[in-house]
Parts: C-alpha cells; sequence; structure tokens
C-alpha cells in the first residue's frame, strides 16, 4: 500500500489518500510551531503524496486552519481533501479552553455549541479562516460532549450544508467508539458519510471493533483511523515524551514493550505496523497522523510502504496482543 494510493470515501463523491496529514501538531500542540515551520511540514506530506488533510477550529483556536489554508492555497483546489469540525466556536473570551495548546492566539478561546446556528457560523468562520467555498468532510467534534444536541441540530445543520454542496461528506469525530455507534443508529437518514475514530483502533486498543467498525461495514461508512500511535505512545514510550499520558498505566507500558519487541524481531519498525493494522478492516479508507516537521512526515510516508510479514500478526494474536478474530491487513 502507499501513501499516495486515492480511494473513495465510502459512498460519496470524496476521494482521500490512504495517509492522511493531521494538523493538530500545526497548532501547537503541546509545542510552539512557526508558521515556516508549520508550511514546510504541509509541502512534505504534499510531495509524499498526501492529500487528505484534517484541522479543526479548536486546534491552537483557528490556528492550524488559517496556517492550513495558506500552506494549501497554491494547491489546485481539486486535487485534496480537506476536513474540519464544527462544535466549538472560537470567540473572544471563550472560556472552554484546553492547555495542551502551546501559543494560541490571544483573547480568544472555544466556546461549545452545537446548535443549528452555531454549527453555520462555525463553518463560516472556518471557510474564512482557510480562505476556501467549500469544505470535503465536516465532522462533529467530540459529540458526546452534548450528545442530544449534536445529533439532531449539528446534524441536521451537516446535512443541509450537503445537499447544498458546500460540504462533500459529513462525519462524527469521536474518541469512544460507542458513541459514535449510538450516533449512527440516532442521526436521521441518511446519517453520517464517515466516522474518524481516534485511538480505538490501533495496536494497543482494539473497542472499535465490537460494534463501531461492523456497523460502519454494513452501512457503507467509511471510517478514517487517527491515533494509530496512541498518542505517541509507540513512537517515543518515555513518560516525558509529549505524548498526552501524565501517568502511563503499568499495563499499557508493558503493551508498548511488547509490541516494540515482537516489530524488532521481525525487523518492522512500529510505526509501521501502527500504519498497516487498521487496513486491515474493509470499512477503513484511511489513516490520519499527525506532525510537526518535514522529518516527521518523511518518517511515516516511509514507514507507511514497509512491508509487515504474516508472521507478525499470527504472532500478535497468538500470544495476546491481539484478539483471535481482529481481521489483519494481507503480508
Amino acid at each position: 500500500m502507499r501513501p499516495d494510493e486515492v480511494v473513495p470515501l465510502g459512498r460519496t463523491d470524496v476521494s482521500v489518500t490512504r495517509l492522511g496529514l493531521g494538523l493538530a501538531s500545526i497548532g501547537g500542540l503541546f509545542a510552539p510551531v512557526s508558521d515556516e515551520d508549520a508550511a514546510r511540514t504541509v509541502d512534505a506530506a504534499w510531495d509524499a503524496g498526501v492529500r487528505l488533510f484534517d484541522t479543526a477550529p479548536v486546534y491552537g483556536y483557528g490556528l492550524s486552519e488559517r496556517r492550513a489554508g495558506a500552506a494549501l492555497a497554491p494547491r489546485p483546489r481539486g486535487a485534496y481533501a480537506l476536513c474540519t469540525k464544527v462544535g466549538r466556536l472560537i470567540v473572544p473570551g471563550g472560556t472552554d479552553t484546553q492547555p495542551i495548546w502551546a501559543d494560541p492566539p490571544p483573547g480568544v478561546g472555544p466556546r461549545r455549541d452545537y446548535s443549528y446556528r452555531g454549527v453555520m457560523r462555525s463553518v463560516e468562520d472556518s471557510l474564512g479562516r482557510l480562505g476556501l467555498d467549500r469544505i470535503d468532510v465536516l465532522h462533529v467534534h467530540d459529540p458526546d460532549e452534548d450528545f442530544p444536541v449534536a445529533v439532531t441540530d449539528a446534524y441536521r445543520a451537516l446535512a443541509e450544508l450537503r445537499a447544498r454542496g458546500t460540504v462533500g461528506a459529513v462525519s462524527i469525530g469521536v474518541n469512544h467508539a460507542p458513541v459514535a455507534a449510538r450516533y449512527l443508529r440516532e442521526a436521521a437518514a441518511p446519517g453520517p458519510d464517515c466516522v474518524m475514530l481516534a485511538g480505538r483502533y490501533n495496536l494497543l486498543d482494539h473497542t472499535g471493533l465490537d460494534e463501531l467498525l461492523p456497523l460502519c461495514a454494513a452501512r457503507g461508512v467509511a471510517v478514517l483511523a487517527a491515533g494509530v500511535y496512541q498518542s505517541g505512545l509507540l513512537t517515543d514510550p518515555r513518560p516525558d515524551a509529549p505524548h498526552g499520558y501524565t501517568t502511563i498505566p503499568a499495563a499499557l507500558a508493558e503493551r508498548v514493550t511488547a509490541w516494540r519487541t515482537l516489530c524488532d524481531r521481525h525487523g518492522v519498525p512500529p510505526t509501521a505496523a501502527a500504519l498497516a493494522f487498521p487496513f486491515g478492516h474493509p470499512a477503513v479508507a484511511g489513516v490520519v497522523v499527525g506532525a510537526r516537521t518535514p522529518a516527521e512526515v518523511a518518517d511515516t510516508a516511509t514507514a507507511f510502504t514497509h512491508r509487515i510479514p504474516e508472521a507478525l500478526w499470527t504472532t500478535a494474536k497468538s500470544t495476546g496482543l491481539l484478539p483471535p478474530h481482529v481481521p489483519t491487513p494481507e503480508g
């Protein structure tokens, strides 16, 4: 599989590359990033064949969207797919702040709003920051924060935008697979076209397989797997690394060590196994990985093409690192 392989996003007319670039890092996730480094990171992804880019208003409180728009402005609009999110407006004095953003613009912050009017305003604001007139994939961000409104008002707004052509695909961006499955079941027909599932279908967490992925496969809903490095634990498991864990649970640390040992035994970078694993399930259209430097993009693109021997998956199942029934990629 190649990072530049283009596939349809489920039942929609949107096309995506198998590898997407998550743009939280260029919004200053955990550490500051300059405008120049952000642009170079997007350029490196483009040079690697990546044509799927995922941002959100809350990433750096508008900073990621502005930088994404500036970096993609010279590119042909039909040559890439741009995803962003709704659910949080960036407003003066917004109080739903998050400490993970290193250098957000002063005086503004997020305010949670899944209402119809709030979603429409959010899209208008995002289009302005991005410098675009349409969005390829629009996610309802963390709908569990106000589920009753997110599954009714927010979905109604997105469905209208999809009908107008302002949005190519309606999606939800979630960290919890049961929330996504509930959303798919409760949203008005025809429902979302896509689910971005973060951190719940990877080498360390397979809960997406319990209900959500089979449901997506049955309904023709595409899945974009994010968080495949489990917030960076598989790339840098040191306790002081910027992976979002203040304390790594002992059982999780043991599994990380076991995966790294198994990968080393088979001559496979852990990142390569992490990137390949989600594609064993037919509902998964692509994986989205963040990067803050061109070097990180290059490492991910190289790992993406690394062949994974079937013996690695067989051993992972026999040793309990993977459930026996989990689908794994072809070698």
